[in-house]
């Protein structure tokens, strides 16, 4: 596959910087999400023992490479690698899709460099599985928290320990914080370890994919040095900043569905489960992605909403993996399909083509429902066309599994954003 001689630019930036700064923090919800699709279909076909190792299969293979990204992109990545301190682990936290702010209110307290503390005002993740009972409150709470903390952690220090002060069960029911924990850094700590996954997943073009730098002259803020803050105000980020982040996010969730891939394919029984999984996962997320981003940007009806759509959802994103064009016209909305980094990974465009649209079709009918899609072409390179049906197109079963999670329609809220200072 020939290799571009430069950084495609991104699509997002073909976005005003007061829409980025809406459309970001929606990314990282988008990415949290990403789990409500693919678990439940993995509980269905392994159990929900089985469903927890490949959660902590798939973020700890995946937290520590988009977590160095992302500091090496904003300028908060340690001097010394594997010597950063407690507030670039917070920062951390505040840009990965396991955290996406808000939804999971993470709250912070700086001891000093090697000490800290948070807490969760709201985790609407647990707001999604208390009522499915207590075996599944200390699936995510206990089994699935404690090593991935700590594989998110060994990104910034292997030394560094995530304990819990308390956490669900809630005792009582209406416990609040609804969990509490230190983050401590001691070089007596035994070195935190890589899983066997994450090695594998370092080696994608995802993990190595090189994107546009930050324009440090662009109007606004350039990176995150300095101190960190309570809540991250992404309006401050300059348009540059903001474009490089949802990019980042983007393929945050690319190397999250690649370790999701890899521990299914340990699991599955043949490759048409795997396949069958795979799907399911994409089509339920393609659509909550969609329902949230055309809402969040106020897309019009019609083509032209649908191809603005297209061009900013995860699944075509970030332009430098996913090769495609998107278009629109009097006549009508598509995308071209490339062979691109994305296939060579096996991403989600990998798995779409001529011979199957259903999360394509996802996408486009949460501008309108009667518009559709008609794909032609090969494998290697095809073309997407939006048509419209004089019959609606009825939700996929899979777009409504998502719903039972709280942040498929959870709304942020305005806040300020004030430094955390040691106390």
């Amino acid at each position: 596959m020939p290799h571009p001689t430069a950084t495609p630019p991104s699509r997002y930036a073909d976005l005003s910087r007061a829409e980025l700064a809406v459309v970001v923090p929606e990314l990282l919800l988008i990415g949290q999400l990403i789990d409500r699709s693919g678990m439940a279909w993995c509980i269905s076909a392994f159990g929900r023992e089985e469903m927890a190792r490949i959660a902590i299969e798939e973020w700890a293979a995946s937290s520590p490479i988009y977590t160095r990204r992302m500091q090496r992109a904003l300028g908060y990545a340690p001097e010394v690698p594997g010597k950063g301190d407690v507030p670039t682990i917070f920062k951390g936290l505040q840009l990965d899709i396991g955290a996406p702010p808000q939804f999971m209110d993470f709250r912070y307290t700086v001891h000093d460099r090697w000490h800290g503390e948070f807490h969760l005002d709201h985790c609407g993740a647990l707001m999604d599985v208390e009522p499915m009972g207590e075996d599944y409150v200390r699936s995510m709470c206990h089994d699935i928290e404690d090593p991935t903390f700590d594989a998110t952690a060994v990104a910034t220090n292997p030394k560094a320990q995530v304990r819990p002060v308390h956490r669900p069960p809630r005792r009582p029911a209406d416990r609040h914080p609804h969990c509490a924990w230190t983050v401590i850094i001691d070089e007596s700590y035994p070195a935190a370890q890589g899983i066997p996954l994450l090695a594998d997943n370092q080696r994608s073009r995802a993990a190595n994919l090189e994107l546009a730098p930050i324009d440090p002259t662009d109007d606004g803020r350039a990176d995150y040095s300095g101190p960190l803050l309570g809540d991250l105000d992404f309006a401050a980020f300059s348009c540059s900043a903001l474009v490089r982040i949802a990019d980042e996010v983007c393929l945050q969730m690319h190397l999250l569905n690649r370790a999701f891939t890899l521990s299914v394919a340990a699991r599955a029984a043949d490759a048409a489960e795997l396949l069958r999984i795979r799907r399911k996962q994409l089509v339920g997320i393609a659509g909550i992605a969609a329902e949230r981003l055309a809402g969040a940007l106020d897309l019009p009806d019609g083509p032209a909403g649908a191809a603005r759509l297209l061009a900013v959802h995860p699944l075509l994103n970030p332009a430098a993996y996913v090769d495609a064009d998107v278009h629109a016209d009097p006549d009508g909305a598509g995308v071209t399909v490339r062979p691109s980094p994305a296939h060579a990974d096996g991403a989600w465009i990998e798995l779409c083509g001529p011979d199957w649209t259903v999360p394509l079709q996802a996408i486009v009918r949460t501008v309108d429902p009667h518009l559709d899609v008609e794909a032609a072409g090969t494998a290697d390179e095809w073309r997407l066309t939006v048509v419209r049906r004089d019959r609606p197109t009825s939700e996929a079963d899979e777009v409504a599994v998502v719903r039972f999670s709280t942040g498929s329609r959870f709304a942020f809220e305005p806040r300020r954003s004030l430094p955390i200072t040691p106390v």
